[in-house]
C-alpha cells in the first residue's frame, strides 16, 4: 500500500515508519507540521532543516507544512496537508503512538473523516521493548529535549542508548517518554543511506507553558556511510 509517514524527527515515528517499509508499504512522504512562526517541529521543536537532512538522509521526500499557533487550527490543517497528498492515490498514514488512547481516538476519527487508513505499529508494544528494538535495530538517536522537573541540562544531549533505557526505567519513567518527558532526534539508522553528523549543540532552559531544557542542534554535516 502506497503511504505517508507522520514524522517528526524522533525516535517512536521514525521506527514506525521502518516497521511499515518491512511490512511492505511505500512510503511516499514523511509529514511532517511546523511552527510558521518558528520554522521548528510543532511538538519536538526541531529545526525544520535538520529535518529535511533526514528526508535527504534516508531517501524519502518530506512534506513540510507550517501550520499557526492556534492548535484549536490544528486539526484542519492536518485535515487539508493529507488530503492534498491523497490526490497522489496515497491509501494509510502510519502513526508513531504507544499507548495514549486520546492519540489514538484522534488519529483514528480524523482519519476515517477523511477516509485515510490509520496505520499504528507501535500500538500497545511494551515501551521498554520498543525502546530496545530501536537501538538493537542501529537506529541512532540524541536527546533533544526533557521536562525540567524531571531531568537536569545533563540528560539532553546523550545518546538514546541501553543506558538512557536503564537510567529511565530505575527513575519510573517511560522509556519511550509517551508522555512528553522527553523528545530526541534520529541521526543514523539502517534506513539512512547517510548519517547526520552533529558538530555544535547549545543546551537552552525554556520557561513557558512546561519547563523543559532543549538541545538546539547548530552546526551538522551528512557524511557518507
Amino acid at each position: 500500500m502506497k503511504i505517508i509517514s507522520s514524522w517528526s524527527g524522533g525516535k517512536d515515528s521514525c521506527l514506525a515508519c521502518f516497521k511499515a517499509m518491512q511490512q511492505s508499504h511505500e512510503i511516499s512522504c514523511l509529514l511532517n507540521f511546523i511552527s510558521e512562526e518558528t520554522k521548528r517541529g510543532c511538538f519536538h521543536g526541531i529545526d525544520s532543516k535538520l529535518m529535511k537532512a533526514q528526508s535527504d538522509a534516508i531517501g524519502i521526500p518530506i512534506c513540510q507544512n507550517e501550520v499557526s499557533a492556534d492548535m484549536a487550527e490544528y486539526e484542519k490543517e492536518f485535515k487539508s496537508a493529507v488530503l492534498n497528498l491523497k490526490k497522489e492515490d496515497i491509501n494509510g498514514i502510519v502513526f508513531g503512538d504507544i499507548y495514549l488512547l486520546e492519540h489514538t481516538n484522534w488519529v483514528d476519527r480524523v482519519c476515517g473523516e477523511i477516509g485515510i487508513k490509520p496505520l499504528e505499529p507501535l500500538w500497545n508494544l511494551k515501551p521498554e521493548n520498543i525502546a530496545n528494538e530501536f537501538i538493537d535495530l542501529g537506529f541512532k538517536a540524541i536527546i533533544v529535549s526533557a521536562k525540567a522537573d524531571l531531568f537536569d541540562d545533563t540528560f539532553i544531549g546523550r545518546e538514546f542508548d541501553k543506558d538512557a533505557v536503564r537510567f529511565l526505567i530505575e527513575k519510573k519513567i517511560c522509556p519511550c517518554g509517551e508522555n512528553g518527558e522527553f523528545h530526541t532526534f534520529v541521526y543514523d539508522g539502517p534506513i539512512f543511506k547517510k548519517k547526520i553528523k552533529i558538530t555544535k549543540t547549545e543546551k537552552i532552559f525554556k520557561d513557558g507553558f512546561w519547563k523543559h531544557w532543549f538541545l538546539d542542534l547548530k552546526e551538522y554535516y551528512m557524511e557518507e556511510k
